[in-house]
């Protein structure tokens, strides 16, 4: 196979994303500007933060490459934010929840 500039560059960044992907945190958000569902799981975000989890955030509605990102994890689960993905148990969140279920979540339980 002849490999072109045009073809060295997209596999350039397919190995870019990869690697990216590889080296995120294992508990991501994705999330819009002032969503109001995003907005009241702030406080729950935080409280997990205290307890030493780390979530990696992303916002979709003004950052079109966090958009595909999320597009990726989210699969048609949700279609929507705030979307929860962790991706040591594969478990996922769509939209608000409770301490409970989010704890649980962030535990891969």
């Amino acid at each position: 196979m002849e490999l072109t500039n045009s073809k060295l560059k997209k596999l350039y960044i397919r190995l870019l994303s990869i690697v990216y992907l590889i080296l995120m945190g294992d508990l991501l958000e994705f999330y819009g500007t002032n969503c109001p569902h995003c907005v009241k799981m702030a406080p729950l975000i935080e409280r997990l933060e205290e307890q030493g989890m780390k979530l990696e955030r992303y916002e979709v509605w003004h950052n079109a490459q966090n958009a595909e990102m999320l597009k990726k994890f989210d699969k048609g689960f949700c279609g929507g934010v705030p979307f929860f993905f962790n991706k040591k148990s594969g478990k996922w969140i769509c939209g608000s929840t409770t301490w409970d279920k989010f704890l649980a979540w962030a535990q891969g339980k």
